[in-house]
């Protein structure tokens, strides 16, 4: 079969079979598809096939085959030059059919994403598609892993792709294809024009990929560390992952909000700027992601240790510090209701902390930051000072975070919303900022 002639496929025909080494799809051609997973999946040896919806990205993918990573740092380390990638556009028909073709081809071994959680369910068909084209190929093992910012991504990929698997071909994949949910951290801000977007992607060195082992099908067990075939440098593999989703969220997602919300209560623009104020906000983003680390080795000791936990919080705060990495605060603090619920990076850890009677002087002030947060940009934002305006703080406390007037949580997160006010000027909820 040939190559569709196209800027939005591979620039030559590529008769059957159409790939000659191991084979990656990723779905989602933006700042972590290309600045996260991409890369690694490259550096891997894998032929990188990019799925996206923006024509231009998939053009400039194919017609030049190469992009670059720009890592920001201080000491302005030399660029990297991803290549062996392609791109397919996924939302006409000739692309999908393209990617299912790609999925059930035998060198194809994984499919990655990076399209939020809400679009997960528009590419589960094309997946499908894939699954029973490699079952009438007789292809191997094939894992799917969907690098989400969020708990369970790769099982509702799983469910939405089952979906359009009858009873028979949902058996043949829980034998051959493995849905393995993940963690990953790497801040790639946003870049600060289209072009930019097109030809290079600015990321911070550190990052983490970690999944979930025992999900995966085909892992070589045979070495002092299990790894996929091939393996992907960088991939780290466990088989105790809500440990470390919960220390990603609770530690860094934790951190991260709440020098965003003090730095915009404090009137500071990026995060490298906010954190480096040693007097209204990095004493209480420290210590939070100090409270939340010491509840994590509470609630997982067989896998944190006291010291290793210091290191990764001191590391983390490192990373804010970074002042070649420029991050918006109301990139990092939007959609507060989200992040105030329940389970989320900032309930969570002080529940959590309680949880184990421990102290929770500093979440408490970081949950009341986010109370605070004004944006009238941000559709939750509005929502929440909304709230605010008509029941008053504790109205708020009982309605957005679901917390029983005069209960200690309660009781310790006013207290701790009226200490915060006490300390800035920012104006009443009903007055315009």
């Amino acid at each position: 079969m040939l190559r569709v002639q196209s800027p939005f496929y591979r620039p030559t025909p590529v008769p059957s079979p159409r790939f000659d080494n191991p084979t990656a799809v990723h779905f989602g051609a933006g700042s972590i598809g290309l600045g996260f997973i991409g890369v690694l999946l490259a550096r891997a040896g894998y032929h990188v096939i990019f799925a996206d919806i923006n024509p231009e990205v998939i053009t400039h993918l194919n017609v030049d085959a190469t992009y670059t990573i720009k890592y920001l740092e201080p000491r302005r380390s030399r660029p990297f030059h991803v290549r062996n990638i392609s791109g397919v556009l996924s939302n006409i028909e000739e692309g999908i059919m393209q990617l299912a073709e790609d999925i059930g081809d035998r060198e194809m071994k994984i499919v990655t994403t990076s399209i939020g959680f809400g679009a997960l369910k528009q590419i589960a068909p094309i997946i499908a598609r894939g699954i029973i084209i490699r079952r009438q190929e007789g292809a191997g093992s094939l894992n799917i892993i969907a690098c989400e910012n969020g708990k369970g991504a790769s099982d509702l990929l799983k469910e939405c792709v089952y979906k359009d698997l009858d009873k028979s071909m949902q058996e043949w994949a829980d034998r051959h294809v493995g849905f393995a949910n993940c963690s990953v951290d790497r801040i790639v801000p946003q870049p600060v024009s289209e072009q930019e977007k097109l030809l290079s992607v600015g990321v911070d060195k550190f990052f983490e990929w970690i999944v979930d082992i025992k999900a995966l099908k085909s892992v070589n067990r045979s070495g002092h560390k299990p790894h996929l075939e091939p393996p992907i440098p960088g991939m780290m593999l466990t088989e105790n992952l809500p440990a470390f989703q919960a220390r990603k969220l609770y530690i860094f997602n934790c951190g991260h909000a709440t020098t965003a919300y003090l730095g915009k209560i404090f009137h500071r623009k990026v995060i490298s700027e906010a954190i480096k104020d040693d007097k209204n906000i990095f004493p209480i983003v420290e210590g939070a992601m100090r409270e939340s680390g010491e509840a994590l080795v509470k609630e997982y000791s067989d896998t944190f240790k006291e010291d290793g936990m210091e290191g990764y919080i001191q590391k983390t705060i490192g990373r804010f510090k970074n002042p070649d990495v420029v991050d918006d605060v109301t990139r990092v603090g939007r959609q507060p209701l989200r992040k105030l619920g329940k389970d989320e990076r900032l309930l969570g850890p002080f529940h959590l902390a309680r949880k184990h009677d421990l102290p929770t002087k500093h979440l408490a002030l970081a949950i009341a930051a986010a109370l605070m947060y004004r944006n009238d940009e941000d559709e939750q934002a509005a929502e929440l000072r909304k709230v605010e305006d008509e029941h008053g703080i504790e109205g708020a406390l009982e309605k957005i975070l679901e917390l029983k007037k005069g209960s200690s949580e309660f009781k310790e997160i006013a207290h701790a919303y009226d200490d915060l006010k006490h300390r800035t000027d920012v104006p009443n909820s009903k007055e315009k900022n």
